[in-house]
């Protein structure tokens, strides 16, 4: 039996944060039923490329969950939420600060009548501040708390947009699921819930933990390409071979750094890489830039020097070491007659639901009959659509 089995989740959320946060309490198996608008539901739906009826984003983070669609702005709807309203363990939502509020679903309204509930709000800046209502998405998040910046080069050729959705998965939804874990610990022993505010901008601030270490100590704030984890030295940083891949090399502590040059072949003169830090690094680049990948890769194997070759989704996903142990097990089903490689999550194996069926997404609606009344309005038959 899955850890969360019995836990109930209304999930009031779209797109990403509060999606994949209550993904994961399905994988570890809890209900979650997601509240929907009619008449097109998450917007996550309507994405590119699609995948049957839906996206395969919404297919990724949606799976195992039941669908209700109901419009919240109409009273009767939201009658017809009250029964689970009244039991649920836990609440997700993401609008702006104040809107549950005014639709008479806010923490202080439902908590008078259950208790133990807790109540998640996932904001860009939390439920308070000046900022409490500006709108933004991942990369305003990461250009208002320093981190941008210290990745994005020079400002002046535009800086690369990084692929990762740090503000959304890191700042929004893991901290979620941690601190709805931890309500649900304290309304174990208190009987009494919480309304839990998750702000994505202000959670990025432990990504740049020695950045703001060094700068408040040196008076000297870290930037692109100054630094150790930002390619100010040598031992961290990426090498383009001669095929056009890279290598990527993190030899930071000395015996790795050692065992490094020997395989490039470094001469002494520039091993001792504080004299010339620059000199040294475009000599190994020079070095790194005559062989093909397969050849760095063939001469790190089984050596400490913690190098690796840059690889691409489609190569990882091959990756023997990541079968192994079980990343790629979940599937996917759809309505394409195709199935896919579920989205692997962080949880683990003996808390998770364990593979075997094929496990697909919810249609709009699809659960309407099963948790409502289906004589009212956006009954099943929305799942019909």
């Amino acid at each position: 039996m899955s850890v969360l089995n019995g836990l109930l989740v209304l999930d009031f959320t779209t797109l990403l944060p509060g999606p994949m946060a209550s993904l994961f309490l399905a994988e570890a198996g809890a209900e979650v039923v997601k509240i929907e608008r009619p008449p097109h539901g998450d917007d996550m739906r309507g994405y590119e490329p699609a995948w049957g009826r839906d996206s395969v984003s919404f297919a990724m983070l949606n799976r195992g969950k039941k669908s209700l669609a109901l419009d919240l702005k109409d009273p009767r709807d939201r009658d017809r939420l009250e029964p689970l309203l009244s039991r649920a363990d836990v609440l997700i939502e993401q609008f702006r600060p104040g809107v549950m509020d005014r639709l008479g679903l806010g923490y202080e309204t439902l908590a008078a009548r259950n208790p133990k509930l807790v109540y998640c709000s996932i904001t860009g800046y939390g439920q308070s501040g000046p900022k409490r209502d500006v709108a933004g998405h991942d990369l305003n998040y990461i250009a208002d708390t320093g981190l941008l910046a210290l990745s994005m080069g020079d400002a002046r050729s535009g800086g690369t947009v990084p692929p990762a959705l740090v503000a959304d998965i890191a700042g929004g939804c893991y901290p979620a699921v941690l601190n709805i874990l931890l309500a649900l610990r304290e309304a174990e022993r208190t009987g009494r819930g919480r309304h839990l505010d998750i702000a994505m901008a202000g959670n990025l601030f432990p990504f740049t933990f020695w950045a703001l270490g060094a700068g408040q100590v040196t008076e000297s704030w870290p930037g692109n390409g100054t630094d150790l984890l930002t390619g100010g030295t040598p031992r961290y940083r990426l090498y383009p071979t001669r095929d056009g891949k890279s290598v990527a090399a993190a030899p930071i502590e000395q015996k790795f750094w050692e065992t490094f040059c020997e395989i490039i072949g470094l001469e002494p003169e520039w091993r001792d890489d504080r004299r010339d830090p620059a000199g040294t690094a475009e000599r190994v680049a020079a070095l790194i830039a005559a062989e093909d990948a397969a050849t760095w890769a063939a001469r790190f194997a089984g050596r400490d020097c913690c190098c690796n070759i840059v690889t691409g989704l489609d190569e990882a996903l091959l990756d023997a070491h990541h079968r192994e142990r079980g990343l790629f097990d979940h599937v996917l089903a759809g309505g394409t007659g195709r199935d896919l490689v579920a989205l692997p999550v962080p949880i683990d194996p003996a808390y998770r639901t364990a593979p075997g069926t094929p496990i697909g997404s919810p249609a709009l609606g699809e659960h309407n009959g099963d948790y409502l009344d289906s004589r009212e309005p956006n009954g099943p038959e929305m799942g019909r659509q």
